[in-house]
């Protein structure tokens, strides 16, 4: 199956799982297991919650995880502050990268707003280089927005 398809079915998979449920907690809980299962080759996938000024970290699928991130540190605080998709093909050279895991080789941020606010970031990582490109983050981020509903 081609990326963009399995993406497609991964989508409709979402959209039915969180038909008519608004609780953001069990969305954020249902889409990591369904992303972290449904995905080749990704070796966690989660959300971190913005609160306070800071990310905490949210429902998650994959090994232990950093429980508090600073706006701009790591990538997922890059992608919180700037409110742009990051795509890392190799962790190890950006700057300031958080290894909560020592296995992990690349990594994808998106932000989720709602109303201009920043309400989390979707993050997944990979023990392979380059796992994530463009094809990714456009259908990552139809499916975070899914959470909002």
């Amino acid at each position: 199956m081609k990326k963009s398809e399995n993406y497609q079915l991964l989508y409709k998979q979402a959209q039915s799982l969180l038909q008519d449920e608004h609780d953001l907690i069990a969305n954020m809980s249902n889409i990591s297991a369904l992303l972290y299962n449904g995905l080749k080759d990704v070796s966690y996938a989660g959300f971190y919650r913005y609160q306070k000024q800071e990310l905490i970290l949210g429902p998650f699928q994959g090994p232990v995880a950093c429980m508090h991130i600073a706006l701009g540190k790591g990538v997922c605080g890059v992608a919180a502050k700037t409110r742009k998709t990051q795509i890392v093909p190799d962790v190890h050279q950006f700057s300031g990268h958080i290894a909560c895991d020592a296995n992990t080789n690349s990594e994808i941020v998106l932000p989720i707003l709602k109303n201009n606010n920043l309400i989390a970031v979707l993050d997944l990582d990979s023990n392979s280089f380059s796992r994530f490109d463009q094809v990714d983050a456009d259908y990552l981020s139809q499916i975070a927005a899914l959470i909002l509903n």
